[in-house]
């Protein structure tokens, strides 16, 4: 049977919907070590995303006791002990952008803007913002022609983009983690239906239009619109292939469930009108609803690079849905208070909960020799390690998935003093296909990630 393209897509009116991988697709060419070392191209393409959580984490409970064979994970990392085989603790590694360098206070606004750069951002709080280009964005300029999306800049925050956040530092270094260029951030979006939406759309804005009015009229389903062409796909699929499709247009609709039940409980009402927001209101909703449109865009290939922010650095957000009525940097300078410490502790475990989330979600979608989590190379961090010390050094980094065998997980890797975080990101360029000489603070490759 002829292969058929790893492009082709469900359309409908206004409706084009992109496609898991398939087995009728053939291998996808990449550059992962692995494949280049066996001369082979690996039959997935290998995602990369960034996870950032502000004010730094409890240390004592999240580095692990164990050595690098033997890694025994701590309380706050246990919700992620179903993946344990598939995580690197990495200790030891800096971003020395974030410090202060002379420029005085601002370590939060310095975190996020250098966390992803390796860069000290210039400190101003109007004209001139600098930092510099961030690892996914080089990587997005390297390969990001191959998918729709070349990027997906995401988060719960929107964050301003103006004005003085942070001890002179502009509210663009606190609320962005990707940049473009060293004066242009990405600005993350918000919205998980908005998102949805772009994966889903046609190509002209008034099809779009066009369609969204039409299935609101009828109350149709991105899915009726495509209903044609899925059949036909049908027809030229195996029963394996046939299967994929089937769960995954399962997906979907749930989705578009999910996204209408989220617009009903989010209405308002503003003289009379009905205003849906299409952002849920409770956190834990907020985020598990972008981390399955994440899963979606890298399920259906549409694109291999993303950022993901918890909230904006600095921020004051309370967790009382989890006991934790107080704000989180005011917590995060906790003076050794052990009352304060718990607290924080709870905040990143919950983080972390979500965190398994989503790579459960990725875990679950089979793609060729194994699962999207399996093609994939995650980083979970901090730019700022203690809170209370605002110290930039001794970073709390995670690494999840295989990245189409690039990585051997379980294990705790200790880094010498001082290394550069950049050097991790060195390495993960490298090993999607988007090599670079250097970036930002980098001084060559991190060592041991592939054992």
């Amino acid at each position: 049977m002829k292969p058929i393209s790893r492009r082709t897509i469900l359309r409908g009116l206004g409706t084009a919907m992109a496609l898991p991988w398939l087995e009728a697709m053939g291998p996808v060419a990449s550059s992962t070590a692995s494949a280049a070392a066996a001369g082979l191209a690996p039959a997935s393409p290998t995602r990369m995303a960034f996870f950032y959580v502000p004010n730094g984490v409890h240390m004592p409970d999240w580095t692990p006791k164990g050595g690098e064979s033997n890694l025994v994970l701590p309380e706050i990392l246990q919700p992620l002990a179903p993946f344990k085989d598939d995580l690197l603790v990495l200790t030891g590694l800096t971003q020395d952008g974030a410090f202060a360098h002379g420029d005085g206070g601002g370590d939060h606004a310095r975190s996020l803007a250098s966390f992803l750069t390796g860069t000290h951002p210039l400190k101003t709080a109007g004209f001139g913002i600098k930092a510099g280009v961030s690892v996914d964005q080089v990587a997005a300029q390297r390969i990001g022609k191959a998918t729709r999306f070349p990027s997906l800049e995401l988060g719960i925050d929107r964050g301003a983009q103006a004005g003085n956040c942070d001890s002179g530092y502009s509210c663009a270094y606190s609320s962005n983690i990707s940049w473009r260029s060293e004066s242009t951030p990405m600005a993350k979006e918000i919205n998980p239906q908005l998102v949805f939406e772009r994966l889903f759309a046609g190509q002209l804005s008034n099809e779009t239009a066009e369609a969204r009015a039409k299935r609101e009229k009828y109350r149709k389903s991105v899915l009726d619109f495509v209903a044609e062409d899925a059949k036909q796909l049908r027809g030229k699929l195996g029963q394996v292939d046939r299967q994929k499709v089937d769960e995954y247009l399962s997906s979907v609709r749930e989705l578009e469930l999910r996204f209408a039940r989220v617009d009903k409980a989010s209405t308002i009402d503003l003289k009379g009108v009905r205003v849906p927001t299409g952002v849920p209101k409770e956190n834990r909703d907020h985020i598990r609803l972008m981390f399955d449109v994440l899963a979606l865009a890298f399920q259906t290939d549409s694109t291999r690079i993303s950022t993901f922010v918890y909230a904006n650095e600095g921020s004051t957000k309370s967790y009382k849905f989890i006991g934790v009525p107080e704000g989180h940097h005011d917590l995060s300078h906790h003076g050794k208070d052990p009352d304060k410490q718990a607290k924080i502790k709870k905040i990143n475990i919950y983080h972390l909960e979500q965190f398994a989330y989503f790579l459960d979600k990725l875990r679950s979608i089979k793609e060729g020799d194994g699962n999207v989590l399996d093609h994939s190379m995650i980083v979970y961090g901090s730019g700022i390690s203690d809170g209370d010390r605002h110290n930039h050094d001794d970073l709390p980094i995670l690494v999840a998935g295989k990245g189409n065998g690039a990585i051997k997980g379980g294990r705790h890797l200790v880094y010498p003093k001082n290394t550069p975080l950049n050097n991790l990101y060195v390495t993960m360029l490298d090993r999607i296909g988007a090599q670079t000489p250097s970036l930002g603070d980098s001084k060559g490759a991190l060592p041991r990630l592939d054992g």
